[in-house]
């Protein structure tokens, strides 16, 4: 079954020590701390490699893993998205997806994609998402 999930989101970015073979790449390294409301009332934990060119403004990439933890429309349990981001002189293009079977608890089976929308500096989510019948 196919459902949507909606809501906000704050994100809390932290830079984080590169290892010596990434120093002087031009790539950062943050981790993330996320708190998400609306449908999906979770806490998320993870961390982001990132790239944003010198040359072309609007123009950058990250790769990030977050564990979300929390209640998703009532079904407890925690499930990892998998980020590959990318920003084409401004034009976004996004590719955020439950990884397969690391859903746990009343989450088990869980898949999806989302997309992050920013709009006036504030965060929120939509969420794709199915799940197999919940037992009876």
């Amino acid at each position: 079954m196919k459902l949507l999930a909606n809501g906000p989101f704050e994100v809390k970015l932290n830079p984080e020590s590169l290892s010596s073979t990434a120093e002087s790449t031009g790539l950062a390294r943050m981790s993330l701390n996320k708190q998400f409301d609306g449908d999906l009332e979770a806490i998320s934990k993870g961390e982001m490699f990132a790239f944003r060119s010198e040359v072309v403004q609007g123009s950058a990439g990250y790769v990030a893993m977050e564990t979300v933890q929390g209640v998703l429309h009532g079904r407890r349990g925690s499930f990892v998205l998998q980020h590959s981001s990318t920003m084409t002189r401004g034009q976004p293009e996004q590719s955020i997806t439950v990884v397969p079977d690391s859903g746990t608890d009343e989450l088990l089976g869980l898949s999806g994609t989302m997309i992050i929308t920013i709009a006036n500096g504030q965060h929120s989510y939509s969420f794709d998402y199915a799940l197999p019948e919940a037992p009876q």
